[in-house]
């Protein structure tokens, strides 16, 4: 189509440049030509228009409303897919909650939700909900985390924790008896530790209670809880004696207001980033987190839109926000597995 309209414009360029070397009557022949060719290259720019216009438009066809809900450490990684989704796909909204991976798997085991965000594999009771309700699903592992454990950076004495020791404090029996920090190690402190950490509700508390208590949901309930990470942030950035924990992305981007606490694994001190978190030296607090895909949503191709570009992007956009890619033929899998689901539930 360009080479087209140059090819009229250098043939109108030459028309012009005879008009002015001519007599009257042919100017007036070649000047109606010209108005000719001038008509024709304006039809073609605007022809031109028209078509680029309908190939921008290929890429906006779908709309329609996606609902997500669930963990909170899921929701960076689910929020900046949703967000460079709408650049390609403006009229589909992506509506994101944050009910913990609890909360939001009730919602999904109701059929509320498209998608659930989850820190943690789905659990049998929560299967059952979905039984009952005739909800099947697929679950994508979309990234990994380690669970970051935390003190104020006025905190000078600790500078790691064995399992045990955080088994210790946060274990059933440590409500009312473990108070203190020199109960701990003589060597620290004789001040009180002010606890922080999920509520009850996350993802994050169930893995962390099953990986340092010996069974999930199961710990101490005298601390301060919240599904809000940034809640957490904000208690023990503000408290001297302050003790918590919760997903590494939160710690990313609060560096400034806090200290990350390295985990002694059985050989030696790991703090998590991205290569120990991967590599699985940062033991036990690494895991893998979710999004789980109700079968019926699977009908609606802003859904399915959706959930593709989510596997394509989690590796990049995954890191962005602070956590670490899964393999890349994980990512692999894990398209392969949602192509045989959709086509299994059309």
């Amino acid at each position: 189509m360009f080479m087209f309209i140059l090819y009229l414009h250098n043939i109108h360029l030459t028309i012009e440049s005879f008009i002015c070397n001519t007599n009257l009557k042919t100017k007036t022949i070649m000047k109606k030509l010209a108005f000719i060719i001038s008509i024709a290259l304006a039809v073609t720019a605007c022809g031109n228009k028209k078509e680029q216009k309908e190939t921008a438009n290929d890429a906006i066809q779908l709309e329609g409303t996606i609902s997500v809900d669930g963990s909170s450490t899921v929701f960076p990684i689910t929020e900046a897919v949703a967000e460079e989704f709408r650049a390609v796909q403006s009229a589909v909204k992506v509506t994101i909650g944050v009910s913990g991976t609890g909360g939001g798997f009730q919602k999904f085991s109701r059929g509320e939700t498209n998608l659930s965000n989850a820190s943690r594999p789905i659990k049998d009771k929560e299967k059952a909900a979905c039984a009952e309700n005739n909800i099947t699903y697929l679950e994508l592992e979309v990234a990994y985390d380690g669970l970051a454990v935390l003190v104020n950076p006025e905190n000078t004495w600790v500078d790691s924790f064995t399992i045990e020791e955080l088994k210790k404090i946060w274990e059933p029996a440590a409500q009312g008896k473990i108070m203190k920090w020199n109960q701990i190690r003589p060597e620290w402190p004789n001040e009180e530790i002010h606890l922080f950490g999920p509520g009850v509700a996350s993802g994050t508390y169930d893995y962390f209670t099953e990986a340092i208590v010996g069974k999930s949901g199961s710990s101490r309930g005298d601390f301060t809880a919240s599904e809000d990470d940034h809640v957490l942030v904000q208690g023990i950035a503000g408290d001297k004696f302050s003790l918590g924990f919760f997903g590494l992305a939160y710690y990313a981007e609060n560096k400034d207001k806090l200290t990350l606490i390295g985990v002694h694994n059985g050989e030696t001190v790991v703090k998590p980033t991205l290569e120990t978190v991967s590599n699985g030296t940062y033991r036990p607090l690494s895991r893998p987190l979710f999004v789980y895909v109700n079968s019926t949503s699977v009908k609606f191709p802003e859904v399915v839109e959706f959930v593709n570009f989510y596997i394509d992007n989690a590796a990049e956009l995954s890191e962005d926000v602070g956590y670490i890619p899964l393999p890349a033929e994980l990512y692999t899998q894990q398209k392969e597995h949602f192509k045989a689901f959709v086509e299994s539930n059309k």
